[in-house]
């Protein structure tokens, strides 16, 4: 049989928990090899005491063990200990129940046959299906339409389709709960939310079944006010973090993500590029990634094009000429010398050395009159990134400005410094706009933001543009106006 913890979480539920325990359902024990696993979180009337007592009257019937934490570790931060049990004792489930009974012990079975889908990864039961059961079974008016009402937002934050965001009737595979790091979530009620957003993130599979609500006289030690809060700050953050501007490890969830986007349907560094590109140009593009943008050049403007990326093999959406190099030790053993554009988009920053870089670049340019590269990186004094600083947060993660793997920050004004001091000129400079249709879609309001981030751009540049671009050739070697000046005289 498969093997069920039926982990119960009780604090403070001396007038409770016998009742609770002796009301879980018998069908559990003929079907799954169970074991009652209650942790008391350091009450401090007899609670102990009795599940003592409840050990040696019951130890002959079930598996039943028990458990106390030295000090309070909060809802939280019980239901860690018992997931982690689980983990490590090798249990196909565990169940979750309130040591106060006010989620039925009778009707667990209900719950377990519900798993009747190999990718349903939780079952919860919920008091919202049915809509005014909870009314009818107890529940005070204003948590319920406080439920709805944090439900609906939850939803809307992280388009999701719950009934109930916040039931504590829960069952969760264990091979579930051991791919995500519930061990990082709060210790307090908030705790319930993050682990529903850590599902929804690593697309498991959630069941809902509508349970029967029931308000006794148990004791409420939620703060709902904070709680509020909490829920709903957490439910932001997890959003923003898929927008790229925040970062918290317990929502890094996303397995094998391409995090570089070829954005050309919009404002962005990518259609800049194009736009800036004259039709049969010979262009390198350095640090090509998988190649989109040489394939678009090629395709739409009949460039001829070369890349170059650390990727040992040839990315299959480039036609033409591959070479492999590590950009942060060199640069390809090939003549820069008939080159109309050198693309350098959004790589700048992940190089160890920019200026070592940018001196061997110019080195291999010296020679090539007409060149213009076009490059890019984002800005650090993008006005979130100030905000975020005003408020002490400054968060790496897995993309956007603070991507994790960017080794140097510009503003506007220390990216047209590196650029001086090797040695090339600014033909152009250009603020780009949030990729906001990435994170909204292609729609009518992730155009409209593109428009007036747009807008804010043209009137302060260093504040609203979330990268920089620009056009720039290199200056003329020494050793070039030194052979002018001797032809000159020749000529003369």
């Amino acid at each position: 049989m498969e093997k069920l913890l039926i982990y119960v979480v009780t604090f403070n539920h001396e007038k409770f928990i016998e009742k609770t325990v002796k009301r879980i359902d018998q069908k559990v024990f003929e079907n799954f090899d169970t074991e009652i696993l209650v942790n008391d979180d350091s009450s401090t009337d007899s609670t102990f005491e009795i599940l003592k007592k409840l050990k040696s009257e019951l130890s002959s019937k079930v598996k039943f063990n028990i458990l106390s934490n030295p000090k309070n570790l909060g809802y939280g931060g019980n239901q860690k200990i018992g997931y982690h049990y689980s983990i490590i004792n090798n249990f196909d489930y565990v169940a979750l129940l309130h040591g106060d009974g006010q989620y039925a012990p009778e009707i667990l079975s209900d719950l377990l046959s519900s798993f009747d889908a190999k990718d349903t990864k939780a079952v919860f039961g919920s008091r919202m299906l049915n809509r005014f059961d909870a009314i009818k079974g107890g529940m005070p008016l204003y948590k319920f339409f406080g439920n709805k009402i944090l439900t609906y937002l939850q939803n809307k934050i992280l388009k999701s389709n719950m009934s109930e965001f916040h039931s504590g009737y829960r069952i969760y595979k264990v091979s579930a709960l051991n791919e995500i790091p519930f061990h990082l979530n709060s210790n307090d009620y908030t705790f319930d939310t993050e682990i529903i957003i850590q599902f929804l993130i690593s697309n498991f599979k959630i069941k809902e079944i509508s349970i029967p609500t029931f308000y006794g006289g148990e004791i409420s030690y939620v703060n709902g006010i904070y709680y509020a809060y909490r829920i709903i700050s957490e439910s932001l953050k997890a959003k923003i973090q898929s927008l790229g501007i925040f970062y918290d490890k317990k929502y890094d969830l996303v397995k094998d993500q391409n995090n570089y986007k070829f954005k050309k349907k919009f404002t962005s560094t990518h259609s800049l590029t194009f736009q800036m590109i004259k039709e049969n140009s010979y262009v390198l593009d350095l640090g090509c990634n998988d190649g989109e943008m040489i394939r678009f050049l090629e395709n739409e403007k009949k460039c001829k094009t070369v890349g170059v990326d650390e990727n040992v093999s040839k990315p299959k959406k480039i036609l033409g000429e591959y070479y492999s190099c590590n950009l942060d030790t060199d640069l390809p053993n090939i003549s820069f010398d008939e080159f109309d554009y050198i693309i350098f988009l959004d790589v700048i920053e992940h190089l160890k050395n920019p200026e070592i870089f940018m001196s061997k670049l110019y080195t291999k340019l010296s020679n090539n009159e007409k060149v213009q590269i076009i490059i890019s990186t984002p800005n650090i004094s993008f006005i979130i990134m100030r905000i975020m600083l005003l408020f002490g947060f400054f968060n790496y993660g897995k993309r956007g400005i603070l991507d994790r793997t960017h080794t140097r920050l510009f503003t506007f004004s220390s990216f047209k410094k590196l650029i001086e001091n090797s040695n090339f000129s600014i033909v152009e400079t250009r603020g780009v706009p949030a990729p906001f249709p990435l994170a909204i879609g292609e729609n009518f309001i992730g155009k409209f933001l593109v428009y007036l981030n747009n807008f804010f751009i043209r009137i302060w540049k260093s504040l609203f543009a979330y990268q920089i671009i620009c056009k720039i050739k290199p200056n003329k070697s020494l050793d070039m106006l030194l052979s002018k000046a001797k032809n000159k005289i020749k000529t003369n």
